[in-house]
């Protein structure tokens, strides 16, 4: 009794070191893959967002900074099933090119134990990607966007910058508004014209030598409104020692965009029942997406496992190639799941739900290949 013991104990010491051995690997190569993708996605999308809001708009640096910083643990969700999914085909692909997993299979240890400790880090990373979304990033969002708001209804204009020129347009891409300012010296703005088409078979133009921007709105001194119809008869023209006009961004849609973000899952719900909600269908998507998102970590773990072990005459590395295949193949059903839902032709949890289906199918079917046939 006691040798068997003896041997019980060795054996599982041996499992456990090989836990802390395929673990490590793993560790090592989440963090790189969520700081290269998080990365990625700060350079193609969120700068790009930075530079537009203070070119056009005139943020200043650093609050269009801080938004940045704000929707960090986002987009840290939204990278954890990819940073997982590329530790897991990294570590076995290179386990499995230097025959390592070859050697434990003989050894009596199968795919299923390899990959289990691969799986519990999954698992943990899923709940902690749940967490997160539920908790830290409905503030983040929630302060980000009334920084957004506070900015945009301001409309600060640079400090220093001469002939500065912003534009809003209409929703089918008609001009709105059209702003110039001559310059902005410590606060105050000069020579100041206004172009406002809003109003269907008029426009204003508003001339004003200097103003500046408030929460009331702008407030302009010493100039004169001219309305005028399409035309270019001249209707009215009207002078001013001091006006305060509100130009302020219409920024419902994005509000409505950022509303699901801001909410975690039980005050969704709570907010779907109330009436005459703008965007359900959306917001429905969204609800169901905070349970479909978190549990993508598991589903491309069960993809990537089969993908990464390589067949032995196959003799270099492809699992950043299979990684970003899978990547793409899992937001493009997402891209499409998500279109067909919002439009009416998927229901809310098949739409949130359907990359995670059609992966689960797959990643199954090449499990159990890879798992319970002789390859």
């Amino acid at each position: 009794m006691k040798k068997f013991l003896t041997k019980l104990f060795i054996k599982y010491k041996k499992l456990y070191l090989l836990d802390k051995y395929i673990l490590k690997q793993v560790i090592e190569m989440f963090i790189m893959g969520v700081l290269v993708f998080t990365s990625i996605i700060f350079a193609s999308d969120t700068f790009i967002t930075l530079i537009k809001q203070i070119s056009m708009y005139g943020i200043p640096f650093k609050i269009a900074f801080l938004i940045i910083i704000l929707h960090l643990p986002a987009v840290f969700v939204m990278t954890i099933p990819m940073g997982v999914l590329l530790a897991t085909v990294m570590t076995l692909n290179g386990l499995s090119l230097s025959s390592e997993i070859t050697v434990m299979r003989a050894c009596g240890i199968g795919i299923n134990r390899i990959a289990r400790p691969i799986f519990v880090f999954a698992i943990i990373l899923s709940v902690i990607s749940f967490i997160t979304n539920e908790t830290i990033v409905p503030v983040m969002t929630k302060q980000s966007t009334d920084l957004a708001l506070y900015a945009f209804s301001k409309k600060n204009i640079p400090e220093g910058k001469e002939h500065f020129t912003f534009k809003e347009l209409k929703d089918g891409g008609s001009l709105k508004r059209l702003f110039y300012v001559g310059d902005c010296t410590n606060g105050i703005l000069h020579n100041i014209t206004v172009m406002d088409a809003s109003k269907d078979g008029t426009i204003q133009i508003l001339q004003a030598k200097e103003g500046d921007t408030t929460e009331e709105g702008w407030k302009f001194r010493k100039g004169a409104i001219y309305t005028v119809a399409n035309n270019g008869k001249a209707f009215d023209t009207t002078l001013f020692d001091d006006t305060t006009v509100k130009f302020g961004m219409d920024l419902s849609r994005e509000m409505n965009r950022n509303l699901a973000n801001e909410h975690n899952f039980i005050q969704l719900c709570k907010l779907l029942k109330l009436p005459d909600i703008p965007d359900k269908q959306e917001l429905q998507i969204s609800l169901f997406d905070k349970i479909a998102l978190p549990l993508t970590t598991i589903v491309l773990v069960l993809i990537g496992v089969p993908l990464a072990i390589t067949p032995p005459r196959v003799r270099y590395n492809r699992g950043f190639l299979f990684s970003i295949l899978i990547i793409f193949a899992y937001y493009l059903i997402r891209a499409l799941s998500i279109s067909f839902g919002e439009a009416g032709s998927l229901g809310p949890a098949i739409a949130a739900f359907m990359p995670d289906i059609v992966l689960t199918i797959a990643g199954s079917a090449l499990y159990y290949r890879k798992v319970y046939t002789i390859c």
